[in-house]
């Protein structure tokens, strides 16, 4: 997202702004996002394969991301966290034949409790390029500390180009806030950050050797291991 300095900007909570757009979200991600095609499939590759594998899936809104990882693994069980309830509403129809695999959670990946090392994999799929660095350090640490030692977490999402980038986007979200009186609360706005920051972040966290493993124009597959 880029956004000329002074272009007024209306910001819209985050769970409000998904279940208004669940009916195309699935045609935008997958017609309108550049890489779509790729990433999903991409991300698919690093979930462990094997019986009584237990992925934790955070912002899994309908659930995109399930279809390429089904495949690697049919019989993974996945715990799904997501503000929308519109959106698990339309993941719960879509894997329906799945039901006895799938957990989902109505909520905030903040304050849900994801439970100490339980999980051999976590992953997120375009949902973390809106918060700061002291909000992602605090969701990667409760990352680290829901996966088994080995465990891996798969990052794939929106980053910035460098650091001025990076930045810039921030610089407009205060702005903006400013601008609406807004003091609180997480609302639609895309603050991607770098790689390096991410991998920086990561370490922080715990996780040993992050890596971009892959990388097409603004989108970025980031694994760390516990």
């Amino acid at each position: 997202m880029s956004i000329e300095n002074n272009e007024s900007f209306d910001l819209e909570e985050m769970g409000s702004f998904f279940d208004k757009r669940v009916d195309g979200y699935e045609e935008h991600m997958m017609n309108e996002v550049d890489g779509a095609d790729r990433y999903y499939k991409e991300t698919a590759k690093y979930i462990p394969e094997g019986n009584e594998i237990k992925l934790l899936d955070l912002g899994c809104g309908t659930g995109l991301e399930l279809e390429e990882i089904f495949k690697v693994n049919p019989t993974v069980s996945v715990t799904g966290i997501d503000l929308s309830t519109k959106m698990l509403e339309k993941l719960t129809q879509k894997y329906s034949s799945k039901k006895e695999q799938i957990t989902l959670i109505n909520g905030s990946y903040f304050d849900v409790d994801y439970n100490k090392e339980i999980y051999n994999a976590a992953v997120s799929v375009m949902t973390l390029h809106h918060f700061t660095h002291d909000e992602k350090l605090n969701i990667y640490k409760k990352i680290y500390d829901s996966l088994i030692c080995g465990g891996i977490y798969i990052e794939t999402d929106y980053t910035a180009l460098d650091q001025e980038d990076e930045n810039h986007f921030f610089a407009e979200l205060e702005r903006i806030k400013v601008e609406n009186n807004i003091t609180e609360g997480f609302y639609h706005y895309d603050t991607p950050c770098t790689v390096e920051n991410i991998i920086m972040l990561l370490k922080k966290a715990g996780f040993s050797n992050p890596e971009l493993k892959w990388r097409f124009n603004g989108t970025s597959i980031i694994v760390a291991q516990k």
